[in-house]
């Protein structure tokens, strides 16, 4: 039992830190604001030679397929008063790499909210196997994990993000199709290299302010409510005494 009961803690310190990293990223992958303010500080209207509102419009439409169950990405713009498609068949092949990646993400992240919330609700308020310190001190020990893994991604992005961002592309995806040409590319384009550093400023920085939050809230916890003290046994003796002088009758 003690096994499973510590087999169970292990795997909260391992959700936690997994839940806060796959929310900001899947809130960063939809949420369309992200992208029209990169599409405007990197000028990706001039590069793609398309209109600002039509990449507007595309950038809806790609936040769509990662949800939606459409195989292939297919968008339509107006380019020189023309309908054209926005990416070609090797740029349309990688976002289905893409798709693929950012779904499991999106999985992780519901199967690791799932566990957290099921851990509290089955181990602290059903059985009561943990106590809400102990919740506390594990919710700690998952955040200084995740905080130690934003701290390394962190200093990858300030001091080798090309090196870095080249290795996550070669370990994550099995082909070569995210080697794009930013001279006819559009989707490198809209997204280029430094568009995906900020990105990762944003999502570590996401990750931070929850981590903080559930560290501010544990440690007060902790401040605000001590351990009841353990009450000492009672000497058999004075045990047996104070039995013996209670009333028969």
């Amino acid at each position: 039992m003690k096994f499973v009961t510590g087999l169970a803690a292990a795997l909260y310190v391992a959700a936690l830190p997994l839940l806060l990293v796959t929310a900001s990223v899947r809130f960063f992958a939809g949420e369309v604001r992200f992208y029209e303010r990169g599409f405007r500080a990197h000028d990706a209207d001039v590069a793609t030679g398309i209109a600002m509102p039509e990449l507007d419009r595309a950038a809806g439409e790609i936040i769509d397929y990662f949800e939606n169950d459409a195989t292939t990405l297919r968008i339509l713009v107006q380019e020189d008063g023309q309908e054209v498609s926005l990416f070609n068949t090797r740029e349309t092949e990688h976002m289905k790499d893409v798709k693929r990646v950012l779904r499991f993400v999106f999985r992780v992240n519901e199967v690791t909210f799932a566990y957290v919330v099921g851990y509290v609700a089955l181990a602290v308020l059903w059985s009561r196997e943990r106590s809400p310190r102990g919740l506390a001190k594990l919710s700690l020990a998952g955040v200084g994990a995740g905080l130690a893994a934003v701290a390394v991604i962190g200093a990858l992005a300030f001091t080798g993000f090309d090196a870095a961002w080249m290795k996550f592309h070669e370990l994550v995806f099995r082909n070569d199709l995210w080697q794009l040409n930013p001279d006819t590319d559009h989707l490198i384009q809209m997204f280029p290299e430094p568009f995906w550093q900020e990105a990762t400023f944003i999502v570590a920085g996401m990750v931070l302010a929850m981590a903080i939050a559930v560290v501010v809230a544990s440690v007060a916890y902790l401040a605000m409510v001590r351990p009841e003290p353990a009450r000492e046994p009672e000497h058999p003796s004075r045990e047996r005494r104070r039995r013996e002088s209670r009333p028969t009758a």
